[in-house]
């Protein structure tokens, strides 16, 4: 199995579309929207918190450049409302993770649900030799799990990193797998 950023960097870049929303890559006109994501307390509630202006910069400068970070746009109005990033796993070497952001704004109305699951479903069908991928929310961020959760995701494990419970979530195995407990998705990655 090839690297995750091996992979990435063959479908590199990507548009993503749904009935409400276009994923793209982001780009440095997104400056504003990264700000505000990393420095909204309620966004970054379960994310350690807002950002430094430093780190806010370096974030800036760095997304653009990100394969698999994606802005998400709201057709409608053509808003942008959030991120959604696949990358390595810090976690578990060969593993993706996937990983979101959305303002305020876009909160229960899902878009997270639809962002997420376009990604995920990007991931699996057109990433070959990819390598297995997760989510993992804090515990606490019970929206963030009921949103994994309504596009099948289950959790798997768990596990403590920032001071608080997290939880991993790998997409819905395929109907082939055996449902019999023979392996668990986080003992194959």
């Amino acid at each position: 199995m090839e690297s995750v950023s091996t992979a990435l960097s063959r479908v590199w870049p990507a548009e993503l579309r749904t009935d409400r929303l276009l994923l793209r890559p982001v780009t440095r006109e997104d400056g504003p929207l990264l700000a505000e994501l990393l420095t909204d307390d309620r966004v970054r509630a379960h994310l350690g918190g807002p950002v430094t202006q430093d780190r806010v910069v370096a974030r800036q400068a760095a997304y653009p450049t990100t394969a698999g970070a994606f802005t998400v746009v709201r057709v409608a109005d053509q808003r942008q409302v959030g991120l959604v990033t696949i990358g390595a796993d810090h976690r578990c070497e060969g593993r993706a993770e996937v990983s979101y952001q959305l303002l305020p704004v876009a909160w229960g109305e899902g878009m997270g649900r639809e962002a997420v699951a376009a990604a995920v479903s990007w991931w699996t069908d057109a990433v070959p030799g990819g390598g297995p991928l997760v989510a993992v929310t804090q515990k606490a961020n019970r929206a963030s799990c009921r949103m994994l959760e309504a596009i099948g995701m289950t959790v798997v494990d768990e596990l403590d990193e920032h001071g608080a419970r997290q939880c991993v979530y790998p997409p819905p195995l395929p109907s082939w797998w055996p449902r019999n407990g023979v392996a668990r998705p986080s003992e194959l990655a």
